[in-house]
């Protein structure tokens, strides 16, 4: 159903998790004999849950450990695990400042510089753990950073910002060419995060693998109120999943829509 905002400018009514619920189908079944294992370009998952690339969720030991019940967890690069050798010391500090403090510390922790031997430490740490790795980078590092993560023994790239296109307009710096990263690296990419049909499409189209939908959903996230940028979460995904299935059948090629939740 169509809205008029204005002269000239309509909308339309959008929807989020609690305001919907599923119809019960017309046969019912063993929840024992249910698969909801997938695979993302050969890395094979018995669960379909990824953990976020957040500095307060992942870490090595945590992706080691939901890699072995069957999930995947991505470790962000740009985090305090890539900066410092001992990061839990720097959470530990974090988690015990005084709230009035605690945007001064951020602010001083994360001026530490990245380093790339670190990337191939951790990676190395959730590798040896027997599981697979999925790390996550920032657009602007990803291409010099995405041979590095391949050569370390990343199962999956995912490179992630508050809201991404195929066509990013900067005269100050080069952008991104997923195409190219895709063609590139021997590893899947992991693209977010998209909230609409026709960006999904074009970001299908470089050669993802996977697409991130979402901007703005979780309970912690502050997107929509602060920049008044988002879609509620059936919405976007209902509206990417469309993308998916078009794309599909026009190439043939099946691509991972992943919902934030």
């Amino acid at each position: 159903m169509e809205l008029e905002l204005g002269r000239g400018k309509r909308a339309r009514r959008a929807y989020g998790f609690d305001e919907v619920a599923l119809v019960p189908g017309t046969v019912t079944i063993n929840p024992d004999e249910i698969d909801v294992s997938f695979s993302l370009n050969g890395t094979t998952l018995g669960i379909p849950v990824l953990a976020a690339a957040m500095d307060g969720v992942v870490d090595t030991r945590f992706a080691a450990e939901m890699g072995r019940l069957g999930g995947l967890a991505v470790l962000n690069l740009d985090g305090v695990q890539t900066r410092y050798e001992d990061p839990s010391e720097v959470l530990g500090a974090i988690a015990q400042a005084p709230r009035e403090d605690i945007n001064v510390l951020l602010q001083k922790i994360y001026t530490a510089p990245v380093q790339d031997g670190l990337i191939g430490q951790r990676i190395e740490e959730i590798k040896g753990a027997g599981v697979p790795c999925a790390v996550s980078s920032t657009p602007n590092h990803a291409e010099r950073r995405g041979p590095i993560v391949e050569e370390a023994g990343a199962d999956v790239l995912v490179v992630q910002g508050t809201v991404l296109t195929a066509r990013h307009v900067s005269k100050s710096y080069r952008q991104l060419s997923f195409r190219e990263l895709t063609a590139t690296l021997g590893i899947p990419v992991v693209v977010g995060n998209c909230v609409d049909y026709a960006t999904a499409l074009e970001l299908m189209d470089t050669g993802i693998r996977g697409l991130l939908v979402g901007v703005g959903p979780g309970a912690a996230c502050t997107t929509r109120a602060v920049l008044g940028v988002g879609v509620p979460q059936v919405t976007a995904t209902s509206d990417c999943a469309a993308a998916r299935d078009d794309h599909f059948r026009r190439s043939g090629d099946r691509v991972a829509i992943i919902t934030d939740g």
